[in-house]
């Protein structure tokens, strides 16, 4: 197993007991997640798996763009969703 050259002691991260871990995660100011469990998923939207037909040079596109090219696809959806929501919200306040 190759650990890298870094600055890390790995030596100390191989022989931390639980005790000492848990210490150190409750010492770092970073470790408190405002949200618990349940809230995140509230926040984090579920994907679905779907089945999809797109243009082949969309795809193609996207494939050519590297790895996670789905999820890349998905933010720009999702960046297409917002602004329609952001268009509705100011036609509706011209209406009222």
């Amino acid at each position: 197993m190759n650990l890298g050259s870094g600055e890390t002691d790995w030596e100390r991260v191989r022989n931390i007991t639980d005790k000492e871990l848990e210490a150190a995660i409750a010492s770092d100011p970073d470790s408190d997640f405002p949200l618990d469990e349940g809230e995140w998923e509230l926040v984090i939207p579920r994907k679905q798996p779907v089945s999809i037909r797109l243009d082949e040079d969309v795809l193609t596109y996207f494939k050519e763009t590297g790895p996670r090219y789905q999820t890349r696809i998905n933010k720009v959806l999702r960046s297409y969703v917002k602004a329609q929501k952001i268009k509705e919200k100011a036609k509706d306040k011209k209406k009222a």
